[in-house]
């Protein structure tokens, strides 16, 4: 498991005084703050995040560091992390993303499916993006309970029962 987690991305400036748009992760949006300090794949650290207001997709926020409309705009895109001891633990059966990227996908009969690449979760539910061992070719699965009855994050692997004709 890794030592920091996704929690959200810079979205660009808001206004003119280095406010930003910030998309949050987060099961409570505004969690996002509490989670500080929150820092980039590069390693640049904000100490301090103050939500502002909200917008139609996301959050408005002034983040230590960032003063001017060029600088937020610099940041666009920027995945934030929080480090995982700061983060809630888990319940039975939830899972943060970056714990399941990496794990061998099985099926019930023990035959290799694939590597998760991703997860996405475009709003219709979480699917798993798998790449397949010796092809450049890579599969959507449904991450539901029917289709994904074990995931065992102890034996890094997930056993998985894919609909019919998917692989």
């Amino acid at each position: 498991m890794m030592d920091r987690v996704i929690v959200g991305a810079i979205g660009g400036a808001f206004g003119v005084h280095g406010e930003v748009r910030l998309k949050s992760y987060c099961a409570d949006p505004a969690a996002i703050a509490d989670y500080a300090p929150l820092t980039t794949e590069d390693g640049r650290s904000f100490a301090q995040i103050v939500l502002t207001g909200q917008t139609k997709n996301g959050l408005t926020a002034r983040i230590d560091g960032i003063t001017t409309k060029e600088e937020a705009d610099a940041l666009r895109n920027t995945p934030l992390y929080a480090a995982r001891a700061v983060m809630p633990a888990t319940e039975e059966d939830e899972f943060y993303y970056t714990d399941l990227i990496g794990l061998t996908v099985v099926d019930t009969g023990g035959a290799t499916l694939g590597t998760v690449k991703n997860v996405m979760d475009h709003g219709a539910g979480d699917l798993l993006e798998l790449s397949v061992a010796g092809t450049s070719e890579t599969v959507l699965l449904p991450f539901t309970q029917a289709v994904v009855p074990t995931v065992d994050l102890t034996a890094g692997r997930i056993v998985a029962d894919p609909p019919e004709g998917l692989f």
